[in-house]
C-alpha cells in the first residue's frame, strides 16, 4: 500500500500542471469573466441612468408558493454548479491525453528501463495511473468547481445587496451542502463509468509503437464508419446509431463528467424538459441527486462498459510487461 501511495504521488508530481493548475486556472478565468460581466453591467446601468434600489426580497418571496421557492433554490444550486461545465471540459482533455501518454511516454524516453529495475510490479504502475485518472484528477476538479461556484454566488449576492436586495436571506433557499455532497459523492461513480475510455486509451498507450493518439482514434471511428456503411448497404441489421453510442462513444467520451446522465433521463422527464422553467429546474435537481445517478450502476451500458474497461486494463498491464520496442 505504501508503494502504491508513492506511485500515485509520483504521478501527481510529474503532472502537477495538468492535475492541479489547469482546473485552478480555469476556475480563476471563470471568476474573472464573472467579475467582468458584473462590472460591465454596472457601467452600462450607470450610463443609462437606471436605478435599482430598495428591492424587498421578503415581499417577493411572501407571494411564492412552496413550488416556486423550491425552483428558486434549485436555480441557486445550478449557479453553484455552473463552473463545473468549463472545469469539466478541461478535466476531460487533461485526463484524455494523460491516459494516452501514461504508458507510451515511458517507452519513448526509455525511462521504463529504470522503473523496471525497481521492485515495482507493472500491475501497480498501471493501477496507480488509473487511480490518478479516475480519482485524483476528478477530485481536484470537483473541489475547484465547488470553490469557484461558491465564490461566484458570493460575488453576485454582494452585488445585489449593494442595490438594496437582502439576498442573504435568499441564500437560505439554496442547498450548498447538498450540492457539495452530491458532487463529491459522484466521483466513485465517475471512476467506474470512465473505465472503458481509460482502459482503451491506456491499452493503446501500452501497445502502440508510435502515435497512440491516431491508433486510439482511428480504430473505433474507422470501425464505426464501416458499421455505418454496412448498415447503409443493408448487409446486416446492426444499428450504427447503437454502435456509435455504445462502443465508439463509450471508448472515447466516457471521461466527460456526467456523460452517464442521458442514459438515466426517463422519457416523461425528457418530454417535459424545456416546457417551463419550473420543470427544467426540477428535472435538473432530480438528475443531480445521488440516488438517481447511482441507479446507472445496474444498467447494461454501465456493467458491460466497466467489464470491458477492466479487460482492456489487464491488456495494458500485459503489454507493459512484455512490450519490447528495441
Amino acid at each position: 500500500m505504501k508503494t502504491f501511495y508513492w506511485l500515485v504521488k509520483r504521478e501527481f508530481w510529474e503532472h502537477r500542471g495538468s492535475f492541479l493548475w489547469a482546473p485552478i486556472i480555469t476556475g480563476g478565468i471563470v471568476l474573472l469573466l464573472t467579475f467582468m460581466g458584473i462590472t460591465t453591467a454596472e457601467v452600462f446601468r450607470m450610463r443609462s441612468g437606471v436605478q435599482i434600489n430598495g428591492i424587498d426580497f421578503n415581499a417577493i418571496t411572501a407571494h411564492m408558493d412552496a413550488g416556486a421557492l423550491s425552483t428558486l433554490g434549485n436555480a441557486l444550486d445550478m449557479s453553484i454548479l455552473s463552473p463545473a461545465i468549463l472545469v469539466g471540459i478541461v478535466m476531460f482533455l487533461v485526463i484524455f491525453f494523460y491516459c494516452l501518454g501514461s504508458l507510451y511516454d515511458d517507452r519513448r524516453d526509455r525511462s521504463i528501463l529504470f522503473w523496471k529495475s525497481l521492485p515495482i510490479s507493472d500491475r501497480d504502475t498501471v493501477l496507480s495511473k488509473v487511480a490518478c485518472a479516475t480519482m485524483l484528477a476528478p477530485t481536484i476538479a470537483v473541489v475547484t468547481s465547488i470553490v469557484t461556484g461558491l465564490l461566484m454566488l458570493m460575488m453576485m449576492t454582494i452585488t445585489a445587496s449593494l442595490h438594496g436586495a437582502n439576498l442573504w436571506q435568499m441564500l437560505g433557499l439554496a442547498h450548498p451542502f447538498r450540492v457539495v455532497a452530491n458532487m463529491l459523492g459522484m466521483i466513485p461513480l465517475y471512476a467506474l463509468w470512465a473505465l472503458p475510455t481509460v482502459g482503451w486509451l491506456m491499452l493503446c498507450s501500452a501497445w502502440a509503437r508510435n502515435k497512440p493518439f491516431l491508433w486510439a482514434l482511428i480504430i473505433p471511428v474507422g470501425t464505426g464508419t464501416f458499421v455505418s456503411w454496412f448498415n447503409l448497404m443493408g448487409l446486416f441489421s446492426l444499428s450504427d446509431r447503437w454502435f456509435w453510442g455504445n462502443v465508439v462513444g463509450r471508448a472515447l467520451l466516457s471521461l466527460f463528467p456526467g456523460s452517464w446522465v442521458p442514459w438515466q433521463v426517463p422519457g416523461s422527464a425528457a418530454a417535459k424538459f424545456g416546457q417551463t422553467a419550473s420543470d427544467n429546474h426540477q428535472i435538473m435537481g432530480d438528475m443531480l441527486a445521488l440516488s438517481h445517478n447511482y441507479s446507472a450502476l445496474v444498467s447494461p451500458q454501465f456493467l458491460i462498459g466497466a467489464a470491458a474497461g477492466i479487460g482492456m486494463l489487464a491488456g495494458a498491464i500485459w503489454f507493459r510487461r512484455w512490450r519490447d520496442d528495441s
